[in-house]
């Protein structure tokens, strides 16, 4: 007797993605938090109907992307911020160029399971890591950037 028992895919190890910019990888991070899109609401109340007030839709509203990575070697990630900041936007006669981006959740082969393209973007903070002879912890850096909401994937 046979018997068709397919396995459910089992949902993606969040442990593995890259960010991008404009084509350039910016590097692997250990945390992305801010893939998240709220919409803004509007309450109005009817007169005479007190059983509830309607809802009406607003302004969609993107919090900041927040990555958190190792050190490493490359300098991409703080060229890209020099950029946006000080001697570098003023090099650009104070025009901030956005960019367009996207992170992508990998496999454990390297291949991307989603992705997430984000529009009109530039950094707004960048941390660098926090440093104690007596610490044992990961040498990180933090990068913020705002941007104009996620597009479909291409």
């Amino acid at each position: 007797m046979a018997t068709n028992q397919t396995r459910k895919m089992d949902p993606p190890y969040a442990g593995r993605f890259v960010f991008t910019v404009d084509g350039l990888t910016i590097g692997s991070f250990i945390e992305v938090s801010g893939l998240s899109v709220q919409i803004e609401t509007e309450e109005v109340v009817e007169g005479g109907n007190n059983g509830f007030t309607h809802k009406l839709p607003k302004a969609m509203k993107w919090p900041n992307l927040v990555l958190k990575r190792g050190i490493t070697d490359s300098d991409a990630l703080f060229e890209w911020f020099a950029k946006c900041s000080g001697e570098g936007l003023d090099s650009a006669g104070s025009k901030l160029e956005r960019r367009h981006g996207s992170v992508q959740l990998l496999d454990s082969q390297g291949k991307t399971i989603r992705r997430w393209n984000f529009t009109d973007a530039f950094p707004v903070k960048w941390s660098g890591p926090k440093l104690a002879a007596t610490g044992r912890d990961l040498a990180t850096e933090e990068l913020e950037v705002c941007h104009c909401g996620f597009k479909p994937a291409s």
